[in-house]
């Protein structure tokens, strides 16, 4: 919130592999108070019933986000608390009347988490085939924070320079790169990591991964609870 007025991070979740990435990330907002815009792809979709066997549905949106944000990166349910979506607003991708599609919505910025290479080239190229692209489209125009967690492996060259364009337009490129140094022990530890960069890129306070300090082998130094 801003002096009042509900100033949400808009996140996007497009179709690649990686849907544990996009519930961290939320999860993360959500615990720091943040106010959220949902936009689930239409391709993404089907990577999150892959992924996690949740079909998310437009007018069951709610109960399957909250399904969703229970899982562990293992698929497991109930590894989290329910979490509170009263201040998640969500979004439709074929609503490109939506709020955020338009400059005059207030917004922080939006956080594309994960983003496909074909979302990558779509918002490079500056389309607005959905309202994924749209927004992210309306967030650089508007000069706000970006960041496209691209989870892809290899990149070819027009991706690559499709990435470079991106940089160049202000967006923040954040390849969805776990680390290790925190004292990873299991696959969430990976998963927070990459959605904890995510969060510092907003400037999102969080308690997802062990910062380095400059002290060798303090990853195997016992961890504070994150709080998840």
């Amino acid at each position: 919130m801003t002096d009042g007025k509900r100033t949400p991070w808009v996140v996007g979740v497009s179709g690649a592999s990686g849907t544990p990435y996009a519930a961290a990330v939320l999860r993360g907002l959500l615990a720091a108070g943040e106010s959220v815009d949902l936009v689930v792809s239409r391709a993404s979709r089907l990577t999150l019933l892959d992924e996690t066997g949740i079909a998310f549905r437009d007018a069951h949106w709610r109960e399957d986000l909250a399904h969703w944000l229970e899982r562990g990166a293992d698929g497991k349910p109930g590894s989290f608390a329910p979490p509170a979506l009263d201040d998640v607003r969500y979004w439709g991708a074929g609503d490109l009347a939506a709020g955020p599609s338009s400059g005059s919505y207030p917004a922080k910025g939006m956080l594309i988490v994960p983003a496909s290479t074909a979302c990558v080239a779509g918002v490079a190229l500056g389309l607005s085939k959905d309202l994924l692209q749209r927004v992210a489209s309306v967030t650089l125009k508007e000069r706000r924070r970006l960041v496209v967690a691209v989870r892809e492996t290899p990149l070819n060259g027009q991706t690559l320079r499709q990435l470079v364009a991106l940089d160049e337009a202000g967006a923040v490129v954040l390849p969805a790169s776990p680390a290790f140094y925190s004292g990873a022990t299991h696959i969430q530890d990976l998963v927070d990591f990459v959605a904890g960069r995510v969060l510092d890129a907003a400037g999102v306070p969080h308690r997802l991964y062990r910062r380095w300090e400059g002290e060798l082998g303090g990853s195997r130094a016992p961890r504070e609870a994150s709080g998840g």
